[in-house]
């Protein structure tokens, strides 16, 4: 059985696409945290690329998601973790 941490990690989702400099730093970030996450590769994926604009309201990549929480892009993920906020929402503060 999955603990709490494992729950909030397999629920994690990001939209990147390739040569994405900010797709870089919210990947150092997760793994810094020891989360691991589903990525969404949008690069040649015209249908993916909308699925993200859909789900986001947005054209930027990262857009991450915590379960069905859109979290939006790195500086958001960002700005969460530097207020401490982050880490409750990947469950990682119990």
């Amino acid at each position: 059985m999955a603990d709490e941490h494992d729950k909030a990690a397999s629920q994690v989702v990001m939209y990147t696409r390739a040569m994405c400099g900010y797709c870089m730093a919210a990947r150092k970030l997760l793994k810094s945290k020891g989360v691991d996450y589903e990525e969404i590769d949008t690069t040649l994926n015209a249908r993916r690329k909308r699925e993200m604009i859909d789900r986001s309201g947005r054209h930027t990549v990262p857009q991450i998601f915590i379960g069905e929480q859109h979290i939006g892009g790195y500086d958001d993920m960002e700005d969460l973790d530097d207020d401490g906020r982050l880490d409750t929402l990947l469950g990682l503060d119990t």
